[in-house]
């Protein structure tokens, strides 16, 4: 499970992409959310993600996955398309499914305008693939960082990935002595999974924004850095964790910042206007701390030993270099 090296995906999708549209504005890349295809009356954002995991509440999250893409980029997610495929014809587990999608595309404010529903032979689990578009007047890309901007990130690591442990794996927590309280809260994490607030904020002063999901922070962190052709400098006692991600994920023997991590937004901003920046986000209550630095990659490669790029671009990570995709830490707990 997870993401294919970038190596891959330039060889095998991103060089494979049908026939040439004038109107493409930004299309298949390494790290991007979403695609900007230009339209009469502006930029249209479009984005599309699949979810397979996160049992109890996928349908919540395939929405706000699916929208927290196109916010991302700039755009204000308003249609959606929804793909649900089923394991078996269990009319109570669609029934949860949609009555899931459709609360939170109404608390979000998208309309779900069509899609496709089956039952698939070999499935041992409900996917979902939710198609979202949007409108902006600004695209913002994943690859868009300069040297001296300052990388701002929302909320803090592993929030989604809180809330999955919280309700998938529950028992486990139980036996491993996670108190009932400090569990709750953690669920209720499903709540801080949009990142549209805080897009909405962000997108005016912005040169980069990623929604981190699949391998965390830090995989989202080295997909906007190798993106943007930057390095990225961070400490990782800089990172924000709350207390119940903390207890959650010693307790299944996870790191933070390698889990699923919507919920979280990164932006790159000009350092001389991250304090404005984050006053802004303040003023909205939107807990946001710059963790990192951008700067100059080099052509040295002695960083990037191992990896698939051909400059030191990537993360320093607490002293350690990432250029290549981060597994995420949870995948084996569903083995």
């Amino acid at each position: 499970m997870g993401k294919l090296s970038p190596a891959d995906l330039d060889r095998y999708v991103f060089s494979r992409t049908g026939a040439p549209n004038d109107d493409l504005l930004v299309g298949a890349g390494y790290g991007e959310d979403a695609a900007a295809v230009a339209t009469g009356e502006g930029t249209m954002v479009v984005s599309t993600d699949p979810i397979s995991l996160a049992a109890e509440r996928i349908g919540t999250l395939g929405v706000a996955i699916a929208s927290n893409d196109v916010a991302a980029c700039g755009g204000a997610p308003e249609w959606l398309v929804s793909t649900v495929l089923l394991p078996e014809p269990d009319v109570d587990l669609l029934d949860d499914i949609t009555a899931q999608l459709d609360a939170e595309a109404n608390r979000l404010g998208i309309s779900i305008v069509g899609g496709h529903t089956e039952t698939v032979a070999g499935l041992s689990r409900p996917l979902l693939s939710l198609t979202c578009m949007g409108p902006t007047d600004r695209y913002v890309p994943t690859g868009g960082a300069e040297p001296g901007d300052a990388v701002i990130l929302t909320k803090g690591a592993g929030i989604e990935g809180t809330a999955v442990l919280a309700t998938d794996f529950r028992a486990d927590l139980d036996t491993a002595g996670v108190d009932a309280e400090t569990v709750e809260r953690a669920a209720g994490f499903f709540d801080d999974i949009s990142v549209l607030p805080e897009s909405a904020v962000l997108a005016s002063a912005a040169t980069a924004m990623h929604d981190p999901t699949e391998g965390g922070v830090l995989n989202g962190l080295v997909e906007l850095a190798c993106a943007s052709g930057v390095r990225i400098e961070v400490d990782g006692d800089d990172v924000p964790v709350r207390p119940e991600t903390r207890a959650l994920c010693d307790a299944m023997g996870v790191d933070p910042m390698r889990i699923l991590g919507s919920g979280a937004l990164l932006a790159a901003v000009p350092g001389d206007e991250a304090d404005e920046v984050l006053a802004a986000l303040d003023d909205e209550g939107i807990e946001a701390t710059v963790v990192g630095t951008v700067e100059a990659a080099s052509d040295d490669t002695s960083a990037a030993a191992d990896t698939d790029v051909d400059s030191d671009a990537g993360v320093v990570y607490d002293g350690t270099h990432y250029a290549d995709g981060v597994e995420d830490d949870m995948y084996e707990l569903w083995d």
